[in-house]
Formats: C-alpha cells, structure tokens, sequence
C-alpha cells in the first residue's frame, strides 16, 4: 500500500504566508490629473522660505490694493459675481487653476493687452511686473492657503528696502496712476514723503480715529510694518 508524503508543518506555515503576501500585493492608485490645493492647506513658514509665494504675505496684499475696492470685487461689490478678499473667496469664484497660470482668468486678466480687459481697469495702473511675477509663481505652487510668520525686522527702515515695497504691496494698487483714490498718490518718494510729514500716511496705516484705516475695507497692516514706517518718520524720512 503506497502512503502519500505530507509537508513538514513548518513547510505548510511557510507556503500559506507566501501566498497571503504575494495576494496582497497591488499596484499604487493613479494620482489625479489635478489635485488642486487639498482640504487643509494653511501653512506656517518659520523661517519665510524665499523661494515660496504665501497668500497671506504676498498675494493677497496684491488683491487688496488692486482690485477689492469699492465697485470691483469686493464682498458687497462682487463685480461679475468675483470676490478677491481671501482665500476661500478667491477659489470659490473658480478665477485660479492651482499649477496653470495660464489657464487662471486671475492671471489672464492682469497680463491682459487690451485695457478694455485688462485688470485693474484703467485709469488704475496696472499691476507691477513684480507683482504679476509673484501671482504666477504662487498658482504654479499650488495656489496654497499659506502664510509666513517671520522675516520682519523693526529694525530695518530705510526706504527704498523697506518703506517702499510695503507701499508698493498694500497702497500702490488704489493710490498711484490718473486718478488716484482720495486724490492721494503714492507712486513715488516725493509723494510718499508728503504723506509722511504731514501725518496722513502714519495715521491711516495705525487706524488712528481722525483718519481712514488704510488699506482700505482690509486688514490693518501687520504691526512689524507699522512701527516700521513710525520709525522711517521720526528718523527724518530719508531717502537711502
């Protein structure tokens, strides 16, 4: 009578782990086309990575002077049903393609020939090429929701370093070209001086009650900026 071999128990605890592994092998899912920014996309930077685009710190700064005053996109305006005046406003009215500039009305708009079409409308300026630049870059980093916590020094005043690029980036927007808000223009150091000496420029950015917060239906600027530009005034507003 011929007896049939049986496997060592091991051999059988051997085989059966083979087979459960290699069942459970399986090819990674496709990434999506398009990802998009993700659900939680708030970031903090510690140090401010200079080679990252924030939309607390750069972005929207922009959208404030440029384009959310009165009449255009503003929450109550909402000029085309477009508001500009955060994040979430500004993904919800689809004007930005997270990594596609160029398929992004946002960016379209602001590097638009026509002056028909072009955003800000004339008699605005249109926005700096440094500004544009900026825009670019933080839709081809994922349009992300992130902001930077650090990088300013109270220390630091001087004008065309400082001064300046806060102007250029909270004020120039509304306050520079033919018709400038207010009759106010700040496009260069003679007229920014002017509003320095004559206590308008300090007053509006530190809300004090006599004058209209500025930026303007915004948030008030970040406090390092504020003492910065006290600080330029009472050392005699230089030019250097």
């Amino acid at each position: 009578m011929r007896h049939t071999k049986t496997l060592p128990f091991k051999s059988i605890k051997l085989l059966i782990l083979i087979l459960t592994i290699t069942a459970c092998r399986h090819e990674p899912d496709a990434m999506p086309d398009n990802p998009g920014p993700g659900p939680d996309t708030t970031s903090q930077g510690i140090p401010c990575d200079p080679d990252t685009i924030y939309f607390t710190n750069d972005i929207l700064p922009i959208l404030t002077s440029g384009c959310t005053m009165s009449g255009c996109h503003d929450a109550a305006s909402a000029s085309d049903g477009i508001v500009l005046t955060s994040w979430e406003s500004v993904m919800a009215s689809g004007v930005v393609r997270p990594g596609n500039p160029g398929d992004s009305d946002l960016y379209e708009n602001i590097t638009e020939d026509d002056p028909d079409k072009r955003m800000p409308p004339p008699p605005m300026a249109a926005l700096q090429a440094e500004q544009i630049q900026k825009i670019r870059k933080w839709i081809e980093q994922g349009a992300r929701n992130n902001a930077c916590t650090a990088g300013c020094d109270t220390t630091q005043f001087t004008f065309s370093a400082v001064i300046q690029p806060i102007i250029n980036t909270y004020c120039k927007g509304c306050h520079s070209g033919v018709a400038p808000s207010g009759n106010i223009s700040l496009d260069g150091y003679a007229t920014i001086r002017a509003a320095a000496l004559n206590g308008s420029l300090y007053g509006a950015v530190s809300h004090q009650p006599s004058y209209t917060p500025m930026p303007f239906n915004a948030a008030k600027l970040p406090e390092c900026n504020i003492i910065q530009i006290r600080k330029w005034i009472e050392n005699g507003t230089p030019e250097n």
